[in-house]
């Protein structure tokens, strides 16, 4: 029981490893389309994103939708905002599903975190995790491209960090998964 315990630990440290994957900042493979991310609240509490920067001539910024609904709090315009200021989006509570929305001011384009919901129908986001700097906690990083077809497809028009975000990620789930099937044919093995 004690192995099984030991390889149940490591498993599950495993995943986390793979999900907590973080600070690949910038994006790493530019020319190639990020893959697409959900969001959920963390926990149940305030939901804060902090401007980390932009490489972008248009003028956008970024608000909310929980569970669909729009916060209609916009903020952290790209030319205006400084690295590290802060803007609330108030309270969420654990588990509510989360899209971004970059709103590029010039053109009246919105692009969301949602594929589905861009017009192009493409991935107008990429994702990781921030372990944090001297003006930013850590969090969940996002960088919008703010072009029909993804443009130069560099991710990173306007970039942002979010507190109290999960990023639920397939592979470690996949992972964590295997070893909870792995742990149950070693009880099976054990028990006969």
């Amino acid at each position: 029981m004690k192995t099984q315990l030991k390889l149940l630990a490591g498993l599950i440290l495993g995943a986390a490893a793979v999900t907590a994957s973080a600070d690949n900042i910038p994006y790493p493979n530019v020319g190639t389309v990020a893959p697409a991310n959900t969001f959920v609240a963390a926990s149940t509490g305030d939901i804060s994103a902090y401007f980390y920067g932009s490489d972008a001539s248009y003028t956008s910024r970024i608000g909310l939708k929980v569970n669909g609904v729009d916060t209609l709090i916009y903020g952290l315009n790209n030319h205006t905002s400084s690295h590290g200021d802060a803007l609330s989006f108030g309270n969420v509570t654990q588990g509510d599903a989360l899209e971004f929305v970059l709103q590029v001011l010039d053109n009246n384009n919105q692009w969301y975190s949602v594929p589905l919901n861009n017009a192009d129908g493409l991935n107008h986001t990429y994702a990781t995790g921030f372990s944090g700097d001297s003006q930013i906690v850590a969090g969940t990083y996002i960088a919008f491209e703010d072009l029909w077809w993804l443009g130069d497809i560099d991710y990173n028009d306007h970039q942002f960090v979010f507190t109290n975000v999960v990023v639920p990620e397939p592979a470690g789930l996949a992972l964590l998964g295997l070893g909870l099937v792995a742990l149950g044919a070693a009880r099976k093995r054990a028990a006969k």
